[in-house]
């Protein structure tokens, strides 16, 4: 089998009879070329199929058109649904993505951001579960624009986007409140951030407190954010014979797994136990019961840091740097009344 070789500038300007200057000037539109020529060289640049090479025209035009984007779990749900907005707007402004995963690991952020610096990235979406200060600092000093997509960000002076959590929280509490639930179990998904973890228990607390209801600790829990964490929880929770009529978990997936665990465990929902969650990610409206939950914009949180991060490269002027995205409450079929 003969691999075909791809085809170079010096072939575009050969076949189009013009030296390899005016095909690059045609392609990076650095310098005038009569339209006769510059229409030719087009001409047979489709011909050809021939494809600039991104790192040579970086160096004319001093412009990559590369955005990076750094992920703590790029199979996360909440993660890939942020991910749509940022490469969807990112299009529409010609700009690519370039990919880093971290893992939650902040050595491997810190390595990223140094090949995304090698990479002459433009801009930097950083989400992340827990921002790290030598991280930020580091992003600082690299004079690289830079958004956050985090649920720690209030702590710096940093531009970024997200919600009011403790607000979310307290909305989704009275929510069930309302419905007639009063034994209402808290599955607090952020364990290892606890500034989150506090206002999002805050806000939970609040609003029990106001409806004149005592505190159960025993029915507050910390725990991870994925599908078994939630089954887990709940079922050694159900399994000590607590009294619950209906848990909030603040992460969909951990809160399918709760529905589960009560599947599991011999409970209907919602006629025994009510169950809610928070993003409103895909597989609320998979499951059944379809989930009820708190709805956090995820396309639109990517879709604004990308056009804060487009509007930071052509120095345009931001209005705000810490930008909160409204949420909604999602009823759908999970949830009780009493």
């Amino acid at each position: 089998m003969v691999v075909k070789r791809p085809t170079t500038i010096k072939d575009v300007a050969k076949k189009a009879g013009v030296s390899i200057s005016t095909v690059s000037r045609v392609i990076n539109d650095s310098k005038p070329v009569t339209n006769e020529v510059k229409q030719r060289v087009l001409d047979v640049i489709k011909e050809t199929g021939y494809v600039p090479n991104p790192l040579a025209r970086s160096l004319v035009t001093k412009r990559s058109q590369l955005i990076g984007v750094i992920v703590p779990e790029v199979t996360d749900t909440f993660s890939a649904e942020v991910l749509n907005g940022i490469e969807e707007i990112s299009k529409m402004y010609d700009y690519d993505i370039l990919l880093a995963n971290t893992y939650s690991e902040k050595d491997i952020e810190i390595k990223n951001i140094n090949i995304l610096r090698a990479k002459q990235v433009e801009g930097i979406v950083m989400i992340s579960w827990d921002i790290d200060k030598d991280v930020v600092d580091m992003l600082e000093d690299s004079g690289i624009p830079a958004v956050y997509i985090s649920k720690t960000t209030r702590d710096y002076d940093i531009y970024n986007v997200s919600i009011n959590n403790k607000s979310a929280v307290k909305d989704m509490t009275n929510f069930l409140l309302d419905r007639g639930h009063k034994n209402i179990a808290l599955l607090n998904t952020t364990y290892q951030i606890s500034n989150l973890a506090d206002e999002r228990l805050t806000g939970y607390k609040e609003a029990i407190v106001e409806k004149g209801l005592e505190i159960n600790v025993d029915i507050i829990k910390s725990c991870g954010p994925s599908f078994d964490d939630g089954y887990m929880t709940v079922k050694d929770m159900l399994e000590s014979k607590v009294d619950v009529d209906a848990i909030f978990a603040t992460s969909d997936e951990a809160a399918i797994g709760a529905m589960n665990a009560c599947f599991d465990l011999g409970y209907k929902i919602p006629e025994d136990i009510s169950v809610v969650g928070f993003y409103d990610t895909k597989f609320s409206k998979m499951c059944r019961p379809k989930l009820t939950t708190v709805k956090q914009p995820l396309y639109d949180m990517g879709a604004v840091a990308i056009r804060m991060i487009i509007k930071m490269i052509k120095g345009i002027e931001i209005d705000e740097k810490k930008v909160e995205l409204p949420y909604t409450i999602s009823d759908r079929d999970s949830v009780a009344r009493m």
